[in-house]
């Protein structure tokens, strides 16, 4: 049983006419039997809510921006009507509208309901629970029950960067010598032979071949194929720092007193967690490692394995990446580089590229990732890749008051700090790429294209 807004300015209203009355107390004695009349009556007539019966379809998978449907499907198999309210339990992250819907269904008769969620979170918003409050005629009362209807939907990471894809693929083409460009196809390794033109390097003449026919020859190679590239994401404690500007407003919901009616309460948008940008970049060099030829892995750590994908064939490998990522979030605990490496090189036993996406955060380096950085670049081509804070850069740009002057300073401390990681880093063979948010993916991309065309994998 669940009581109204309407029943409680009643008894307001009532309570104003015992103050108001001659004789109190049979006024207050009246107003409750009023009260409670209505009250009985409401309940006597509201349908029962025990016979409904729920069933859902719709959306199970979208990307973060997009929206879904989902349609619930209310059957009533009891004897009587059911007029009220519905409300379906979806998180405020889910962004459900409406979050209450009015129904009206008629004794064994079907109505639909069709909720839109435009979530503002990655990972799994699940709908587990409805309720039902059937009101009577007087709507001072009503009749409450809770049905499970579970329901989840799935949000993947949006991959923004996918704007950056074609005009890296355009550049993997000219490395393999299948565009009509001015640059040669570069790499090391043998493609086929073909007559001499003007501005070839004279390196590549393949002497033998020539002396066999009339015509100079020249070698044409490519970049390496069927290379090993294993992606790191490192879902530790500095994952969790927002940096950039969220792509999605972030939204809440604030519930009314009576706990049922939600009121949206818009909560400002700080950024967007260094992991999701992390991911981003990851999707991107992913997608482009996979039209290189390459075999592409993702491992996900902080303390513990959190997710791992190997094997996926080229036309899947996408699909299979974003269901992985998605649920996870970061962990507020260290890291534990220890652990991360063991993991890399118990899945790792040949030489591949080791793409690390982690904070260059020094104090965590120090003390995390360096120890035993020795034991990882001695076996496999690291990369490490991190993205900065633009408030940094925005702060260092500063001096107009003192204060400004004290925050440049802070924030120098801090630049200086990512650039002695990052040189330290260098020195043990490990490439390097620290970028703002929106240039960490394709900066990403061009570090692996810029190994692609030295040879180097």
């Amino acid at each position: 049983m669940a009581l109204t807004g309407r029943a409680g300015l009643l008894a307001a209203l009532g309570i104003v006419v015992v103050l108001l009355a001659p004789q109190p107390g049979a006024a207050l004695a009246g107003v409750c039997l009023l009260l409670a009349a209505g009250i009985v009556i409401d309940l006597a007539f509201a349908g029962p809510v025990r016979p409904l019966r729920f069933h859902r379809s719709g959306d199970t998978l979208i990307r973060l921006g997009e929206r879904a449907t989902v349609e619930l499907v209310v059957e009533n198999a009891g004897d009587r009507r059911v007029r009220g309210l519905l409300r379906d339990a979806w998180p405020p992250s889910a962004g459900a509208a409406p979050r209450v819907a009015r129904v009206d269904v008629p004794a064994g008769e079907r109505r639909k309901v069709v909720m839109t969620l435009t979530p503002t979170r990655r990972g799994d918003r699940s709908s587990v629970a409805v309720t039902v409050r059937s009101l009577g005629p007087l709507g001072l009362a009503a009749r409450q029950g809770t049905h499970q209807a579970p329901w989840t939907v799935r949000v993947l990471p949006p991959f923004l960067s996918r704007k950056h894809l074609p005009s890296r693929l355009a550049r993997l083409r000219e490395l393999d010598g299948r565009h009509p460009a001015l640059v040669r196809g570069q790499g090391t390794e043998f493609d086929s032979l073909r007559e001499y033109v003007v501005g070839d390097d004279v390196r590549s003449i393949d002497w033998r071949a020539t002396a066999r026919r009339d015509d100079v020859v020249v070698r044409t190679w490519r970049p390496e194929r069927d290379r090993r590239v294993l992606i790191v994401l490192d879902t530790g404690r500095t994952s969790a720092g927002r940096v950039g500007e969220a792509p999605v407003p972030l939204a809440g919901a604030t519930p009314d007193p009576g706990g049922l009616l939600p009121r949206p309460d818009p909560l400002p948008t700080p950024g967007w967690p260094r992991l999701d940008w992390s991911m981003d970049a990851a999707l991107l060099l992913a997608a482009l490692a996979a039209r290189a030829g390459d075999r592409v892995d993702f491992l996900a750590h902080d303390r513990a394995v959190r997710a791992w994908v190997s094997g996926a064939a080229r036309t899947e490998l996408l699909s299979t990446l974003v269901n992985a990522m998605a649920p996870i979030e970061a962990e507020l605990v260290e890291a534990d580089a220890q652990g991360m490496v063991a993991a890399v090189l118990a899945r790792a036993k040949r030489r591949c590229l080791v793409v690390l996406l982690t904070d260059l955060n020094p104090a965590a380096l120090d003390e995390g990732l360096m120890p035993v950085l020795p034991q990882l670049s001695a076996r496999h081509l690291v990369l490490v890749a991190g993205v900065s804070d633009p408030r940094v850069t925005a702060m260092a740009a500063r001096r107009g008051t003192a204060e400004e002057v004290y925050d440049a300073a802070a924030a120098e401390q801090a630049r200086l700090g990512r650039r002695r990681i990052t040189a330290r880093l260098r020195r043990h063979g490990v490439e390097v790429v620290d970028a703002s948010p929106d240039d960490i993916a394709p900066a990403l991309a061009d570090a692996y294209l810029a190994l692609k065309a030295a040879g180097r994998l």
